[in-house]
């Protein structure tokens, strides 16, 4: 899920790697005792206006949890990625028909989601599928914990040290919670700290979610309040009611201009004419498409190692906004493809 950027003072948002924890042995631990924790809920105070005690009074309710930290190992060496099998992670029986039931009984929610927002239900019934099976995985860690954990202890084997912006995670977080009086100690979710049906990251709570079911509260647990929030944050992306996702297409080896083509990656940039000059094949429909396209290639596996040849596929302005919900032309597909079988099963 995007976040939305929070200014904060350079003792909580520090530049080098804070005191991360071996994972090997590694136990559980409160924050109340650390130091850069407490420095942290003091520059909230400052700048967010938020009550000093009470943050922490927060920051020390929340524990270093090992699971979390190995969550974020780096990928094995020599892993090459593969479309066909991402996909059938998702697009499967059991999704697809706990999709199919997520739809009829939200039917209404998502008719109203697409008149005010323009997005239809198949993109919302996807990304709640991918995300959390429709509610049946949103995460089992304290959102504090996991939050807390990453910011203070990101792993030192991971590729790249993301505890800054896992600070300005926990920064929204609790400057979310503390006008609401809620307790932070109850909130669960994933391990990185994302939220609901849709996982929200808490700066995309601050930004994008919404009261849609009208209680004066949200609610992303909720199937409404989640819906609407999603909607919401899709047309915010530049979402353009009735336009293609994407174009399948092929490729002419001997002339396509790989580097070049694939150099914006999923950003739509060419039009259909410089893509074809380029080396893609295009079908009528893409080939009479108007706005910029982007070639999205998927790797198969190692085609000289039992995998196959890579997918293409042509991305449009709205493939470009499903992307920003997760940067991944792999999300971003399943996405399509497991809202478009479930659309398929139940208009037959």
């Amino acid at each position: 899920m995007a976040c939305l950027p929070l200014s904060l003072p350079s003792t909580a948002l520090a530049s080098k790697k804070p005191h991360a924890k071996k994972v090997a042995g590694a136990k559980s631990f409160s924050y109340r005792d650390r130091k850069d924790a407490m420095a942290f809920a003091d520059d909230l105070a400052e700048r967010g206006g938020l009550d000093r005690a009470w943050l922490r009074r927060t920051m020390a309710q929340a524990h270093f949890i090992p699971a979390i930290q190995k969550q974020m190992r780096p990928a094995e060496h020599g892993f090459v990625k593969n479309w066909n099998v991402y996909r059938g992670r998702f697009i499967e029986p059991f999704r697809i028909q706990t999709g199919i039931d997520f739809w009829t009984t939200h039917a209404a929610t998502l008719a109203r989601a697409e008149k005010e927002y323009g997005v239809p239900p198949e993109v919302i019934v996807g990304i709640i599928g991918v995300e959390t099976i429709y509610g049946r995985h949103m995460g089992s860690y304290r959102v504090i914990d996991a939050l807390a954990t990453l910011a203070f202890d990101f792993p030192k084997t991971a590729e790249r040290d993301r505890s800054a912006f896992f600070r300005t995670e926990l920064a929204q977080f609790l400057m979310q919670l503390y006008p609401r009086q809620l307790d932070t100690t109850s909130i669960k979710g994933s391990y990185a700290g994302a939220i609901g049906l849709g996982q929200f990251m808490p700066s995309g709570w601050a930004k994008y979610a919404v009261d849609f079911d009208g209680d004066g509260s949200i609610d992303l647990r909720d199937a409404d309040d989640a819906i609407g929030s999603i909607a919401n944050f899709l047309r915010s992306s530049n979402w353009h009611p009735g336009m293609p996702a994407y174009y399948p297409v092929s490729v002419d080896d001997a002339r396509l201009n790989a580097e070049a083509l694939l150099a914006p990656d999923i950003l739509p940039t060419f039009s259909a004419r410089e893509l074809a000059a380029g080396g893609v094949l295009l079908d009528e429909n893409a080939a009479q498409y108007q706005a910029p396209l982007a070639l999205v290639k998927l790797l198969n596996g190692d085609p000289e190692n039992e995998g196959s040849a890579p997918t293409y596929v042509l991305g449009t302005e709205n493939f470009y906004a499903i992307s920003r919900y997760n940067r991944s032309s792999y999300y971003t597909l399943a996405v399509i493809e497991l809202g478009e079988t479930i659309k398929a099963e139940i208009t037959k």
